[in-house]
């Protein structure tokens, strides 16, 4: 008994022993692990002497026309020029940028920096200036490319944006008000990342937000990470509605983002993007109830443009695509960014949901138009052969107008949404099934006459399809 006593006792005492070496190894490691007060300042600064000298102000200078006010009280009888003539000045605007490539001299800013400028004049941080040349511009992004021939430059580190977490440390480098306040250095914090329609909904948008001070000027500077890598360009601000100084939130382009682009315009000085040729909305609560949709995640498809990818795949309308090689997609502008991401001629595998069914649909991407050719393809799409779009006719026979193209000639002939056709050329038209038959009977430059109800009031036209 006194030995298994003993036994016991000295079992115990090991234990105790082993578990206090484990805590003070605990302790050890947490001293260590957790960075002094001047520890964690040296990062922050160790960032800004890095990240300072690759960062540059841009002066862009443009002519702007304005309007000649007159001076009535000092009106010149036989001066013979217009009052209201347009006078020509000269407008200066400050950006900041980002050199990218030390070699070639390339250097990152926002498009919006260099819009329509016919000189642009970069500064370093060591004073010295240089004119530049625009390598090319994409509005869509925000993002712009532009040159100078200089030694001795100094490159920003790029990282990888995909990694950022939401609360971690930033530092925001740029132009602030003006070349007095050159290569100010601010810091805080990443609130959040994939803001989208923060200044257009027509353009590529997938901020990340966070709220280290940028200002006016800062259009175009970095934002980096504590390893002193770049991590996005800074483009916008939110102000507090009377003033256009910061108020808080701050938006960049993510890095990731921008090099793609910057590829791009290297290489050929546009932009090539994946194109599927869909109209998209999100999902609200109403249409995922009626189609049988657990969540509201995905991108509705309204409308699909004939004889493109989506179209040529088998994509149709009312489907909601929730996936995108196997990535889900979150709404719509989630799809818009991720297939635009893509280059022409790429193949992708989408996650539908049609009739609650889940469906696989293989698509070869094309080539995005230009904004005027999507426009014009839209309206192509969405009009029909008389530049009309119609409807059942709720009320009785016939097929209601829906909405008229005003570049067509049915339009110059007064016809308007709302109105009623019932009958094309000698054959009445009782519903949607007989206006599509009897159109497809008709092509282009052939005269067709029709038979409307409007105002409660009938009339005949007749027009030769253009």
């Amino acid at each position: 008994m006194e030995l298994e006593l003993l036994f016991n006792i000295k079992i115990l005492t090991i234990k105790r022993k082993t578990m206090l070496r484990l805590f003070l190894l605990f302790l050890i490691s947490i001293t260590f692990s957790i960075p002094s007060p001047n520890k964690f300042n040296e990062y922050f600064i160790d960032v800004a002497e890095k990240g300072r000298p690759s960062i540059v102000s841009i002066i862009s200078e443009k002519t702007e026309r304005i309007q000649r006010m007159p001076n009535f009280f000092f009106f010149d009888p036989f001066e013979f020029e217009d009052p209201f003539r347009q006078e020509e000045r000269k407008a200066q605007s400050l950006g900041s940028g980002v050199i990218l490539d030390s070699d070639k001299g390339y250097i990152i800013t926002n498009s919006h920096v260099i819009d329509e400028a016919e000189e642009i004049k970069v500064i370093l941080q060591d004073k010295r200036e240089f004119e530049a040349e625009i390598i090319g511009t994409d509005p869509l992004s925000d993002v712009a490319i532009i040159k100078i021939k200089a030694d001795s430059l100094i490159a920003a580190k790029t990282g990888d944006s995909n990694k950022l977490k939401i609360g971690e440390w930033v530092i925001a480098i740029g132009s602030p008000f003006g070349l007095h306040l050159n290569n100010t250095v601010t810091a805080g914090i990443v609130s959040a990342v994939g803001r989208s329609d923060i200044v257009s909904k027509a353009k590529f948008e997938n901020f990340i937000q966070h709220d280290a001070a940028i200002n006016p000027g800062n259009s175009g500077g970095a934002l980096f990470n504590l390893n002193g890598e770049l991590i996005g360009i800074n483009t916008a601000i939110a102000t507090d509605g009377y003033s256009r100084s910061n108020a808080g939130v701050g938006f960049a382009i993510p890095i990731n983002q921008a090099k793609r682009v910057i590829e791009d315009l290297v290489e050929g000085g546009i932009v090539l993007r994946g194109y599927l040729g869909v109209s998209i909305n999100d999902v609200d609560e109403n249409t995922a109830k009626v189609l049988g949709l657990k969540n509201k995640k995905g991108a509705f498809i309204t409308s699909v443009v004939k004889n493109e990818p989506a179209d040529n795949a088998g994509i149709k309308e009312k489907d909601v695509i929730t996936a995108m090689n196997t990535i889900p997609i979150e709404d719509s502008t989630d799809l818009r960014n991720k297939v635009s991401n893509l280059r022409p001629g790429e193949t992708v595998v989408f996650s539908i949901i049609r009739d609650e069914l889940l469906l696989t649909v293989p698509v070869t991407l094309g080539t995005r138009p230009s904004e005027e050719e999507l426009a014009k393809a839209y309206i192509k799409d969405r009009f029909d052969l008389l530049g009309l779009l119609v409807s059942e006719n709720k009320d009785g026979d016939g097929v209601a107008i829906l909405d008229v193209d005003p570049k067509s000639e049915i339009f110059k002939n007064n016809v308007r949404k709302g109105d009623i056709i019932t009958e094309i050329g000698k054959v009445a038209i009782l519903n949607i099934e007989d206006y599509n038959n009897e159109l497809d009977k008709y092509s282009v430059d052939e005269p067709i006459m029709i038979r409307l109800v409007s105002n409660n009031t009938i009339r005949y036209i007749a027009f030769l399809i253009k």
